[in-house]
């Protein structure tokens, strides 16, 4: 029983981990139309990233937002040591 919430939980950081991805490259796409599957992977990604949004660096105007690296890499470190208690 609990491999299984282990496999769940792992599937789960997986996929919030491709959501990420997919808010960061729909970040550099301008004027994008409002559509129901973007707004959902705003929603689901918008807690996991307000927390690490305070390191940008800025310079010359441009602002570099690590928050999509940096939550990524914490996913992945929740999700390899669920895999190494439960595996």
């Amino acid at each position: 029983m609990i491999s299984l919430i282990a496999q769940i939980i792992d599937k789960v950081i997986t996929i919030l981990i491709f959501a990420i991805i997919i808010r960061t490259f729909l970040s550099y796409i301008p004027r994008l139309k409002p559509n129901p599957l973007i707004t959902i992977i705003y929603d689901v990604t918008d807690p996991l990233l307000k927390p690490f949004q305070r390191f940008q660096i800025s310079s010359g105007g441009m602002g570099l937002d690590f928050s999509p690296l940096i939550a990524i890499i914490v996913l992945n470190l929740i999700q390899s040591l669920i895999v190494r208690l439960f595996y």
